[in-house]
């Protein structure tokens, strides 16, 4: 079933036309993944089918009765309630259900025969309806959601105006994805969210949703686990390739290089028409070249095929980094905290020329501040770190507002790289080399840097460090803005950048730079990154000698032992009565620690004493749970669950500590 068709759809902004009658079909249960260059008219597309903006020309065909959720870069959100309760209005069905269901059964209480008999009816058909709506499960659907996405409880009571932008949307990403829409349109869906969100996601959306899916994202990891089909929307016209990004890559080369070769099949017609064109025009064959030249400039105008900018690899040479010795910096068991709040503690690492380091961990992790502790910004609250003399720092940052808005791209590059030549300024020649390998083409290599896009920025920015013979480069989240054509030639540019000569490493020192990437983008850590330093938020920080993807298999398996240690049936500890003794097993006393425990000052009475109150509070708990009005409340439940956690914890804790006072 065709959810969306797509009728010779055009659409302009001026002059610029960037859907120029495109066709095409959404269908039910397909995953797309839409892509282009930044600028092409992907969310254009996604706002006409939404129906935010209306075509010049042609229609969006939209099926009866299909939902189409639509996630907006600004969320409209009730300002009226807390981040929990704007998330639980996706299924403000089932509440006002519930709602009713909780009058139906106040009004049990005090009800005659026959009320009774109709309300007792009605209670059944309100618990299908919720049933059948998702049931309680919703609230559980709810948290999950919530946390997949970033947030804590400690959130969930947050007023709404309170949330910072970022918070705003991933909340309307959250009450997006719950609602469960027939057709979900993602316009960059990863933008506020760390590794943890964007692996949540993807799992959501390849094993949960249940409905159409069309993706605009810059995370090639995500379009691969996610999406059967891919729409490119290239100079406005829609191109369709089937399978993931991966597949996509593969096909497109493949298209790219018989474009390749019809254009310089039509160069030489060109310079052949051209060549009888000057040779006859002021001849006797006058004519007959004017007509040759005519039909030359429509040939041009109506049937050349144009090739593209990233078709090329990266055959640029880029400046030798200074040396700076056998380390860029040793860091040794360093730690820093902001109050309460520590970043990492105990950390030891190294930097010699060559590595490249990614640095991750979820949002707020102090990912940042760990750079600037060991670049010399802050200072470390222990440990020691050492730091080459002769470091030469490039430093790619979030915002760009430095910049000279006047100055013309070329130019911008000119004055701030280094030339091949030995001069100590950079040729005109080189700056356009440099930005035509970043993709820049000639008429936008003469743009001010304030009529760039925030991405063509970055791309300029990251083009300039590169190439201005720094010998350590770091780049915070630099693929934020940029589109994916764009990010695989920095991934090009930064294998160069890391190139180091093994021979001159040594006494005399290597000659190779340092890469310090922060970064949630899984492809990029991939492709460039040999190390990576985890911080995982809670002041903790691990360092591990491989790939990303090295990383995500060590995370796999360890996660795989751990499910499998907790299948294995712990010994049954039943809760004693208030008047006997605890009898701890035989294994208990075998197996009990020798070390202290937070129970080692209490006598062995207030043990046993508290070990018995624990029981009854267990019993206590466990029959709470027969209870509807108990079960149907998650926030009672959960509060429930995590002190009868807390309890067996402690239960356990003390029987232990029992052992060894009794042994």
């Amino acid at each position: 079933m065709s959810l969306v068709t797509l009728a010779n759809l055009r659409f302009g902004h001026g002059t610029r036309l960037l859907l120029d009658g495109v066709s095409g079909s959404i269908h039910e249960g397909e995953r797309i993944g839409l892509v282009g260059r930044n600028g092409c008219g992907k969310s254009t597309l996604f706002k006409l089918i939404c129906g935010v903006l209306k075509p010049d020309d042609g229609e969006v065909q939209i099926a009866r009765t299909v939902r189409i959720g639509y996630l907006e870069q600004d969320p409209k959100l009730p300002q009226d309630k807390t981040l929990r309760g704007a998330a639980a209005e996706a299924f403000a069905s089932i509440e006002q259900l519930k709602t009713e269901l909780e009058g139906v059964y106040e009004r049990m209480g005090t009800a005659e025969t026959d009320e009774l008999e109709k309300l007792m009816d009605r209670q059944v058909a309100l618990e299908e309806a919720i049933e059948a709506a998702g049931g309680y499960a919703v609230d559980h659907k709810i948290d999950a959601a919530l946390h997949g996405l970033g947030f804590t409880d400690e959130d969930f009571d947050l007023p709404i105006k309170g949330l910072s932008g970022g918070q705003k949307a991933r909340l309307g990403l959250a009450r997006l994805l719950l609602s469960s829409p027939d057709l979900l349109l993602l316009d960059e869906p990863t933008n506020h969210l760390d590794i943890e969100g964007r692996r949540w996601l993807e799992d959501f959306l390849a094993d949960e949703f249940k409905g159409s899916v069309v993706l605009i994202s810059h995370d090639r990891w995500l379009l691969d686990r996610v999406v059967t089909r891919i729409i490119e929307i290239d100079r406005g016209v829609l191109r369709e390739y089937p399978g993931n990004y991966a597949a996509f890559r593969e096909l497109r080369v493949e298209r790219m290089l018989t474009v390749e070769r019809q254009h310089e099949k039509q160069q030489d017609k060109i310079r052949q028409e051209q060549a009888f064109i000057d040779r006859y025009k002021a001849g006797q064959r006058a004519k007959q070249a004017r007509g040759r030249e005519t039909r030359l400039e429509r040939f041009k105008q109506d049937s050349l095929v144009e090739k593209h900018a990233e078709m090329g690899v990266m055959n640029l040479d880029l400046p030798d980094p200074p040396q700076m010795g056998d380390f860029a910096f040793v860091a040794e068991n360093i730690s820093k905290s902001f109050g309460e709040r520590v970043c990492f503690k105990n950390l030891t690492l190294s930097a010699r020329p060559g590595d490249r380091i990614g640095i991750i961990g979820p949002n707020g992790a102090g990912k940042t501040t760990l750079v600037r502790t060991l670049l010399g910004d802050l200072e470390a609250d222990t440990g020691e770190i050492k730091r080459s003399p002769r470091l030469s720092i490039g430093w790619f940052r979030q915002t760009h507002d430095h910049l000279d808005k006047q100055v013309v791209a070329w130019e911008f590059l000119q004055n701030t790289i280094r030339s091949l030549e030995g001069s100590p300024r950079a040729s005109e020649q080189e700056a356009r080399n440099l930005a035509g390998a970043f993709l820049f083409t000639g008429e936008e290599q003469d743009k001010a840097i304030g009529d760039l896009s925030g991405g063509e920025r970055g791309r300029l920015v990251l083009a300039s460090l590169i190439a201005s013979a720094k010998n350590l480069l770091v780049l915070d989240e630099p693929t934020n803005h940029l589109d994916i054509p764009s990010a695989e030639r920095l991934e090009e540019a930064l294998d160069k950048f890391g190139d180091v000569d093994k021979s001159r490493i040594g006494g005399k020192g290597g000659h190779g730079g340092v890469l310090l990437l922060i970064s949630h983008d899984r492809a990029l850590l991939d492709d460039v990154c040999d190390k990576l330093v985890i911080l995982d938020g809670d002041g903790n920080a691990r360092v591990f000698d491989g790939t990303y993807r090295e990383w995500e298999a060590k995370q796999k398996a360890e996660r795989s032992a751990a499910a499998e240690r907790a299948k294995k049936p712990a010994p049954s500890k039943p809760a004693q009565p208030a008047a006997s003794k605890p009898q701890p097993s035989k294994a208990a006393v075998a197996t009990a620690p020798k070390v202290k425990s937070r129970f080692s000052s209490l006598p062995l009475e207030k043990i046993e004493a508290r070990i018995a109150d624990i029981g009854r509070e267990l019993l206590k708990i466990d029959s709470s749970f027969s209870d509807s009005k108990v079960t149907s409340d998650a926030g009672k439940m959960k509060k429930l669950l995590a002190q009868r956690e807390e309890l067996h914890k402690e239960q356990s804790e003390l029987e232990e500590e029992w052992v060894r006072k009794s042994g």
